[in-house]
């Protein structure tokens, strides 16, 4: 059983004080842990991480994917492999503290398992899973695989995150003060808590909301009476909560029920910060959006001896421990795709999650203009990233750039793009390529970490960027003005190139100390606001415990 001696230190920080359990879908603790897919993940684990260093009194809460996302490998044609595998925890532990939910009219068990804080250096994290005693193969698979195809039994995994969540803080006696959903997948806890006989005055006061999505239609919405037979509304009157909800042509919003049930929302950076109230300002009902732009935890992520060199100014010993890095990145290459690159090259990385918008292959799509760079053996190109496994659009781009690769003997295509992975590109980047449609990203973070490790970001003016660029740290493609997408991708194409071919390859051959002059001001630059250390102290300051 949960003994809270044991899960918390004897004293909490005065102003981190305020009990706060943050419910997310996904967690990127550590490589070992398979709980998470891409960025969503990677800002939860280092929240998780910020919130143990600073002594907040912080608890994580989310589920515990039998199955993880899956693992990337390869068919016997080198094209992308979606595998699932049975992840096994040595070092989780059993809370005994199991109860039932109902789940389309079925009582669904759920047992809780318990990460310390000393395994990883994270905030006290606890996980729910329906693969256990009790249930059938049904109600097991919700806790298999995390974002499930099954519409179904992805809105099962709405309501394990959120009701399961809210019931096992009720039964293990853990009850926070602030109820933090990052993003709306728990919004069902709100019914919860009205069927306990709560008050949505009493709601509103203990629940805050992160929301990451940019774009209306990008948000999770479904069939009003869908959600209801799967037992979403945990048995409340529908006319009640439709009017709660601003329920529409039987349509349900997530992130909107989110907002008129949230005392405060955020966005993830300034500028999302602003299209979000844009976005959703003219809705009734709704709470104050803000913005907390993200960060990424620099203790985990940063290589010691880089930032040992930054912090005494030493610009050129940090480009020497640069080609010592990317030689063990050029490791993974060679064993992964058959290639030796060169350190002295240099060397240009995309990598992040697979999804249109974010465009992956870009710089490719002229064709002959992107051969003739590639033929002028002064750079070299990675890619890597895990599309959606049942997105076949980015799959069969992720499998064009990989044949593409072929014909080019500096170019290569790599997978399994998770932490470990992460963090090696990082390291061994010279410039790290971030070009998505402009105001589609909500944040972005890798180009934070790949800043913090000396890598030079590239980059189209969306998300956190427009908070840390600069012509003195980063180079910055114009936002293309346009009347079509084609037009918009063709503009923002040719721009990215001008910079490598213009800009980037002869400041890193001919101008070696003021290429690394950019790099040590990247470093400076992304230290210490992009630390998530800043990014959780503003949590309790602007969401959780607001003066």
């Amino acid at each position: 059983m949960i003994n809270k001696k044991e899960i918390f230190p004897s004293k909490f920080q005065k102003e981190y004080s305020k009990s706060v359990a943050y419910f997310s879908m996904e967690f990127a603790i550590d490589q070992a842990l398979k709980t998470y897919s891409g960025g969503l993940g990677f800002l939860a684990g280092s929240h998780m991480r910020s919130a143990h260093e600073l002594n907040q009194n912080l608890i994580g809460v989310g589920i515990l994917w039998k199955f993880g996302y899956y693992e990337q490998q390869r068919n016997t044609d080198n094209s992308l492999r979606v595998f699932f595998r049975e992840q096994m925890y040595s070092f989780l532990i059993d809370t005994e503290i199991r109860f039932q939910i109902n789940i389309k009219n079925r009582p669904v068990w759920v047992a809780t398992y318990y990460l310390p804080s000393n395994v990883f250096g994270s905030a006290p994290m606890f996980f729910m899973t329906t693969d256990t005693d009790g249930n059938d193969e049904w109600a097991r698979s919700i806790s298999y695989h995390l974002y499930d195809k099954d519409p179904e039994i992805k809105a099962a995994q709405c309501m394990l995150l959120g009701i399961g969540g809210a019931t096992f803080l009720d039964k293990s006696s853990l009850l926070p003060e602030i109820y933090h959903f990052n993003e709306a997948h728990a919004v069902s806890a709100v019914f919860y808590f009205i069927s306990q006989n709560q008050t949505l005055d009493q709601i509103k006061n203990k629940v805050v909301f992160t929301t990451h999505t940019p774009e209306e239609a990008g948000n999770e919405k479904h069939d009003f009476g869908f959600l209801n037979n799967l037992g979403f509304f945990c048995g409340l009157n529908l006319n009640m909560v439709a009017e709660l909800s601003a329920v529409r042509n039987n349509v349900f919003n997530h992130t909107l029920a989110a907002l008129r049930f949230a005392k405060r929302a955020n966005g993830v950076s300034k500028l999302h910060g602003e299209v979000s109230r844009q976005m959703w300002g003219k809705e009734t009902g709704i709470c104050k959006i803000g913005h907390i732009t993200n960060a990424q935890n620099s203790k985990y992520w940063t290589d010691d001896i880089l930032e040992s060199f930054r912090k005494k100014g030493k610009a050129q010993e940090i480009a020497g421990r640069k080609k010592e890095l990317k030689k063990e990145l050029f490791k993974v290459v060679a064993d992964q795709v058959g290639k030796i690159f060169d350190p002295e090259k240099l060397t240009i990385v995309w990598a992040r999650r697979f999804a249109a918008y974010k465009r992956p292959d870009l710089i490719t799509r002229d064709i002959e203009r992107f051969e003739k760079l590639m033929k002028t053996g002064k750079v070299q190109i990675i890619w890597a990233g895990k599309p959606y496994p049942y997105d076949f659009g980015a799959i069969d781009t992720f499998n064009r750039l990989y044949y593409l690769s072929h014909l080019h003997k500096n170019m290569a295509v790599l997978t399994g793009y998770e932490l470990a992975l992460s963090k090696l590109m990082k390291d061994g980047s010279d410039v790290w390529l971030n070009n998505p449609v402009v105001t589609r990203e909500a944040s972005g973070t890798s180009g934070m970490t790949a800043a913090m490790n000396g890598s030079i970001n590239l980059t189209t003016y969306d998300g956190w960027v427009c908070e840390f660029s600069n012509n003195e740290n980063s180079f910055i493609a114009p936002v293309a003005k346009a009347n079509n997408d084609y037009e918009r991708d063709v503009l923002d194409m040719n721009n990215i190139l001008d910079l490598i071919e213009n800009e980037i390859i002869p400041k890193y051959y001919d101008k070696p100390k003021k290429w690394n002059e950019m790099v040590l001001n990247s470093m400076n630059d992304v230290s210490p606001f992009f630390d998530s250390d800043r990014m959780a102290d503003e949590y309790y300051k602007i969401m959780y415990n607001p003066k």
